[in-house]
């Protein structure tokens, strides 16, 4: 098997007449490869107003999406969330095309994500519907949480991030690591 970490930041809300249905809207995506190669995408499409309603994702998620820079910074309103120029920000559309032919390059693949759930959700609607996948996307994700607890490993003995949480790539890294450290101790424990 060959492992591809990722990480979605996103947000999640209640929608629709009164308010009954819910959704996630991707803002980031990043994948990680074991051989290498990484993915990073910011989603054009994401609802800026909902955003800036969050106070959480303004002060955690907001500060990693792309910014101008030089003159650039100086001139972007303030009013953007994001640089819609820089080339990671793309629509949705083009995200999934690109994520699809990521995953497919990938031999015998399989995913991996910390607390995972809301992302294969996110990951898979991309697509639309489970039964849209395409080929080669598996249908489900290893949690790295599950794979801590199988070995007897609490959340506070995992190793720690050094910056950039929830900057989407900086975390499917760091997911790589904590990945990689547990196949070690299972390893060590054999």
């Amino acid at each position: 098997m060959t492992a591809l970490d990722y990480d979605l930041e996103f947000v999640e809300y209640r929608t629709g007449w009164l308010r009954k249905r819910y959704t996630i809207d991707l803002i980031s995506i990043a994948l990680v490869a074991d051989d290498g190669r990484t993915y990073y995408a910011t989603n054009r499409d994401m609802p800026v107003r909902r955003i800036r309603r969050h106070k959480w994702l303004m002060e955690n998620v907001v500060p990693h999406l792309p910014k101008g820079h030089g003159d650039l910074r100086n001139s972007m309103s303030k009013r953007w969330l994001f640089h819609y120029g820089d080339p990671s920000v793309k629509p949705q559309t083009q995200i999934a095309r690109e994520v699809a032919t990521f995953i497919q390059s990938t031999d015998d693949v399989e995913l991996w994500a910390n607390w995972g759930a809301y992302d294969h959700v996110r990951l898979c609607w991309l697509w639309g519907l489970m039964v849209d996948l395409p080929p080669g996307v598996p249908m489900f994700t290893n949690d790295i949480q599950q794979e801590a607890r199988r070995l007897g490993i609490g959340w506070d003995q995992l190793p720690k991030q050094e910056g950039g949480e929830h900057n989407a790539l900086a975390d499917a890294r760091h997911n790589q690591f904590v990945r990689r450290w547990l196949a070690e101790q299972e390893a060590r424990s054999l």
